[in-house]
């Protein structure tokens, strides 16, 4: 009997053992399951903080791109408004006329090197004769003109900028005032002077300088600068100070402007001259 009993307890003991045998199994399947689970989170945690770290590295090479673009967008943008101003204007005071004054064709460009600290400072460009770009073609930026293309090779352009005393660029007082020289300081890389102005004419300080439209380079109503303060010059002229928009010390993207319509118009002025 004692046998008997303790077979049968061999068995049962035989049998919870296989039973926890597979249970702990099971327990195991789950676990690792579970295991998995998390190792997944933490590998999808893991790849995207690559792919947000490659991304941003990305990005981050790719600004200098992203900025020439941005650059070129806005001052096509900000022509646009100026044309758009211009028309309003020209329709108030009922002219009929398109006071665009010629089709102008935008090329962006970014500085190659310039110069600031000589009197006679120069730009160098990235663009040049394969972009479409002429020589006599205005620069500008957001804050006003920059200068004016003197040489183009193949891919690059040379210009003189407004700190040159070989540069001088058609402004307007106001809208509707008079016309005058605008030229550098020579002394300050964000200063113009604004020249040959009669005595009799009352200048305001704080008011805004323009492009006066009447040179083939630049087109109109480019905001310049504003007014400083006026002095005498020899008691028979005045000149005022303009506190420019630009400074050349921060400036890295420009835009290249290029009147379509210049040479017919040369071609006009050479033609009224010779009769």
């Amino acid at each position: 009997m004692t046998k008997q009993v303790k077979a049968y307890s061999g068995v049962i003991n035989a049998a919870i053992f296989v039973v926890m045998e597979v249970a702990a199994l099971l327990m195991l399947s789950g676990t690792r399951s579970l295991q998995d689970i998390w190792i997944n989170r933490a590998s999808h945690r893991t790849h995207a903080a690559l792919w947000r770290s490659g991304e941003n590295i990305r990005n981050y090479f790719t600004l200098d791109k992203q900025n020439r673009a941005l650059a070129g967008e806005n001052l096509v943008l900000a022509e646009k408004v100026r044309q758009y101003e211009g028309k309003r204007l020209a329709i108030a005071n009922g002219i009929i006329a398109d006071t665009t004054q010629g089709e102008y064709r935008f090329i962006p460009a970014t500085i190659v090197k310039a110069s600031r600290n000589s009197q006679h400072n120069y730009i160098i460009l990235d663009k040049g004769r394969a972009d479409g770009v002429k020589p006599h073609s205005g620069i500008l930026c957001s804050g006003g003109v920059v200068g004016v293309i003197d040489a183009v090779d193949e891919h690059y352009s040379y210009g003189l900028t407004l700190m040159n005393p070989l540069i001088s660029v058609s402004a307007r007082i106001g809208r509707e005032g008079l016309v005058a020289p605008l030229v550098w300081d020579g002394l300050r890389t964000d200063r113009g002077l604004l020249k040959e102005l009669p005595m009799y004419y009352d200048l305001h300080p704080g008011d805004t300088v323009f492009t006066s439209g009447f040179s083939t380079i630049f087109p109109p109503d480019v905001p310049l600068g504003t007014i400083m303060r006026p002095s005498e010059v020899d008691g028979s002229v005045q000149e005022a100070v303009v506190n420019l928009f630009l400074d050349f010390k921060s400036l890295r993207y420009v835009t290249i402007v290029e009147n379509t319509a210049s040479e017919e118009i040369a071609g006009l002025e050479k033609t009224e001259a010779s009769e």
